[in-house]
């Protein structure tokens, strides 16, 4: 058994080594955009191929999102930031919006880009048919390409995710 001295330090280290960030998205406007809530610094960064620690700050205005970073100072619609797993799915008002915005200048690139990344970097089964079934609920506003190319990347990282785990259940 660990005497109290040890645990304590070994306390602090896992404590120390967890980065915990302030937030750099800042909400200006007194009345919040529906499509706020899928503003991150994640597809900030992946929108202008920054990195997150060369964003400085994300300001969310009554119709607009500006991103200010290294070499970007840009104001995009909040209409051009995908929807995310830790918030309310979509709703027929967030349609709406993609549909609106959609007509003057598509982000399919972009969300394929995003969703790509987000099942590639996906380890467990669970978080990963989270994701799937979030694209599914999106399918109306994707290409039929768009939807193949997305559906081939799940089946990969899924086959990957369940080569890896049997794998370790062999050891």
């Amino acid at each position: 058994m660990l005497s109290t001295s040890k645990l304590e330090l070994q306390s602090f280290e896992i404590i120390s080594s967890i980065k915990i960030s302030e937030s750099k998205i800042v909400h200006k406007s007194p009345t919040l955009h529906p499509l706020a809530r899928f503003v991150t610094e994640a597809a900030a960064a992946l929108l202008f191929k920054i990195s997150v620690e060369e964003i400085y700050k994300i300001t969310c205005l009554r119709y607009v999102v500006h991103v200010h970073g290294k070499g970007v100072s840009r104001f995009v619609s909040y209409a051009d930031f995908p929807p995310i797993l830790s918030v309310n799915l979509p709703t027929a008002l967030d349609f709406y919006f993609w549909h609106k915005r959609w007509k003057k200048k598509p982000a399919q690139e972009f969300w394929q880009k995003f969703y790509t990344y987000q099942l590639k970097t996906t380890l467990s089964l669970e978080k990963l048919f989270q994701w799937h079934n979030l694209i599914n609920l999106l399918k109306t506003l994707f290409s039929q390409t768009v939807l193949e190319n997305l559906r081939e990347t799940y089946t990969e990282q899924k086959t990957l995710i369940l080569s890896s785990s049997l794998a370790r259940n062999k050891k």
